[in-house]
């Protein structure tokens, strides 16, 4: 028997066919939005928001009750010092109606800010082990915090039947102001999350802003408090304008200001920008340094 030849053996063999090679690189410089793949992770998107309402939910005796009972007993206490001793106004409406009200807008960009500026950081070992865009973090802890929103929604509609107050046509309007919230509570997370990836401090100073952010919006107190000649200046915090939009769209009082929302929505979309466009500057650093 003659030698075998090992090459001709190889080329007679069956070509195997050869699997896909995807090469994953760093962006450099700053990076755009990359709308496209975003949407090819959106399954993983509702994954991520479905697991962060469980997991805050579970083994609590409460549940969801945790959602109401905390922004009504804070209603209760400031209708008892700001409305009752201090005498503030409330735009002809109950004081207590017209705080949970200012408290249910708040509270959904306090919680949506609060969870996604620290969202990195407490999934540290996922954005460490896989590939996927990390703006679905964030972006999953801001949408999940919406479940929340509708409950207070809901028990604020109870009150306003209870106090006999009925919403008008300006009730459509109130989607307009929700996502004027989303677009700045993002925004700033994404700063304070791509930040916080290096800095832990800014883990530490996200709640003492959110709290003294609080008192320089017009949750217990309106917006015709404030002399006309500072309104336009106090305009350049986002949340005056979809706070006293809230207020307008579901109770109707007032008559809500042109400028006030034009300075609202250039202010959320410039903060939602410049922290898109931050953090994806930096992420690719964060399973490095995490």
């Amino acid at each position: 028997m003659g030698a075998i030849n090992i090459e001709e053996v190889i080329s007679l063999a069956p070509e195997q066919p050869r699997l896909p090679t995807v090469i994953i690189k760093p962006t450099k410089g700053w990076a755009a939005l990359n709308l496209r793949e975003l949407w090819r992770y959106r399954d993983l998107l509702s994954i991520l928001i479905e697991r962060d309402i469980k997991l805050r939910y579970k083994q609590t005796a409460l549940g969801i009750v945790w959602v109401v009972l905390q922004p009504l007993i804070a209603a209760l206490i400031f209708a008892a010092i700001f409305g009752r001793l201090a005498k503030l106004p409330s735009d002809g409406m109950p004081y207590l109606l017209f705080v949970f009200c200012g408290l249910t807008a708040w509270n959904y960009f306090s919680q949506a800010l609060q969870r996604a500026g620290n969202s990195l950081v407490s999934n540290a070992q996922l954005v460490s082990k896989i590939y996927f865009p990390r703006l679905l973090i964030p972006l999953a802890h801001t949408l999940a915090v919406l479940v929340d929103f509708v409950v207070m929604l809901l028990v604020l509609f109870v009150m306003m039947a209870i106090y006999h107050v009925a919403p008008s046509i300006r009730i459509l309007a109130l989607p307009v102001f929700l996502l004027l919230a989303t677009l700045t509570a993002t925004g700033v997370a994404l700063w304070f999350s791509a930040l916080g990836v290096k800095y832990r401090d800014f883990m530490y100073a996200l709640p003492f802003l959110v709290q003294v952010w609080m008192y320089a919006s017009p949750v217990v107190y309106p917006m015709s408090l404030i002399p006309a000649r500072w309104q336009l200046w106090f305009a350049l915090n986002p949340a005056t304008g979809f706070i006293e939009g809230f207020r307008w769209s579901v109770l109707g009082t007032g008559a809500f200001d042109q400028r006030l929302l034009l300075i609202t929505i250039a202010v959320s979309i410039l903060s939602f920008l410049s922290g898109t466009f931050f953090f994806r500057r930096v992420e690719r650093s964060f399973a490095d340094v995490i």
